[in-house]
């Protein structure tokens, strides 16, 4: 068995998918793993790592000739043939003509981001979670930065200094990791989300949890967020968020949706226009989704602006500032997923596991599991990508 690891194609993508301390784990599971040259350089892994730790450097055109192709990003898939496996985050509901394109190849689709969420098997090999961590950590740290005064409290001879107020949006991974970096920091930290859960575990940080008159649980059965409904709900929402952002420091939106653009911070397109003007002047807002159209009304993908006279940090996939820890998570999760495509040395597709065709919440909204594609049709229990595709 070969897996392939190509040099990320993306010039902004600094990570790459396997680093070499996971090659003695590949090994051990009968892979032979071929590594493009200088696929690590910008990680801060060398092409000698690799060979010391047991793998090939190779060119890209060996390398794609691998059964299982590894990457972050789609690779050029161009040379792939029928039967060739591709595991990456392939994000097949933004990116629906890519996605035909290789199911049409009849490459096997392994969309490493679309693993179930409540499956606990499946939690070493979850690749947004890794990632979505060191995001959430990155976005506190920028935060602190912009602003123009301390973060943490502090009692001094020419007076006492009061601690930043930090208010998050979304306690999902990123954001449950930007609270516990704030508070590490110092700060005073609030926190809203539409989904139950967040409450418990926002609390259990030390930050205090926004609470709506009248809240609903909003997350699926598939463990996702989705969004409210109720009118009377989404202003109640508005208002209890847009009270705690005038008072802000530091906000920090972290809200994204499965196979969707990223929401706005509020319901109300009205506020969403108005909230630099509702802030103070000097704060600062870090918007981690520019890449999916962005929480905040007028960020930038990339850039750091001013509006209002309120900076708004617009810098995408933090992750990818801390390449190498990045890339060092991502090869764990990696390495713990290729277990199930491997059965007595030989690599294959068992239709019975989880994590590849979905669970049963999953399911019943209409996601499977890692396994998007096979033998140039989409697998059945992705209903919900059927229909996008019709």
């Amino acid at each position: 068995m070969r897996i392939g690891i190509p040099k990320e194609k993306n010039e902004k993508e600094t990570r790459v998918a396997v680093v070499p301390v996971s090659i003695p784990k590949l090994s051990k599971l009968g892979f032979e793993v071929i590594i493009e040259k200088s696929a690590g350089k910008k990680s801060g892994y060398s092409d000698a790592e690799y060979e010391e730790k047991g793998a090939k450097i190779s060119s890209i055109d060996d390398v794609m000739k691998s059964e299982l192709i590894v990457s972050i990003d789609v690779p050029d898939f161009s040379s792939m043939k029928k039967g060739q496996m591709l595991a990456c985050v392939a994000d097949p509901f933004r990116n629906l003509e890519q996605t035909k394109k290789i199911i049409d190849a009849g490459i096997t689709l392994l969309s490493l981001e679309v693993i179930p969420r409540r499956l606990s098997k499946g939690q070493s090999m979850d690749v947004n979670s890794s990632q979505d961590n060191l995001s959430g950590y990155k976005a506190a740290l920028l935060g602190s930065q912009n602003i123009a005064k301390m973060v943490p409290m502090m009692m001094t001879s020419a007076g006492t200094v009061r601690p930043a107020k930090f208010v998050i949006q979304g306690a999902a991974v990123a954001g449950l990791q930007a609270i516990a970096t704030a508070k590490r920091l110092g700060g005073a930290i609030q926190a809203i989300d539409v989904r139950l859960a967040a409450k418990q575990d926002t609390e259990s940080l030390g930050a205090k949890f926004i609470d709506v008159p009248g809240w609903k649980d909003a997350e699926s059965s598939s463990g996702h967020a989705s969004l409210f409904t109720d009118t009377d709900l989404q202003n109640a929402f508005d208002d209890a968020l847009m009270d705690a952002v005038r008072d802000a420091d530091v906000v920090i939106t972290t809200a994204r949706l499965f196979g969707a653009n990223a929401p706005k911070l509020f319901f109300g397109k009205e506020n969403n226009e108005k909230m630099t003007q509702e802030m103070k002047e000097g704060s600062v807002i870090v918007d981690m989704n520019t890449d999916t159209g962005g929480n905040i009304n007028g960020s930038k993908e990339g850039e750091i602006i001013e509006k209002n006279g309120v900076t708004i940090v617009g810098i995408p996939m933090l992750c990818r500032t801390i390449p190498n820890t990045a890339s060092m998570l991502y090869s764990n999760n990696v390495t713990n997923f290729v277990t199930v495509l491997v059965n007595e040395g030989k690599l294959g597709i068992n239709q019975d596991e989880e994590v590849l065709t979905g669970d049963e919440g999953g399911i019943s909204a209409g996601y499977g599991g890692i396994l998007i594609s096979m033998d140039g049709k989409i697998h059945e229990n992705h209903t919900k990508l059927m229909e996008v595709m019709k």
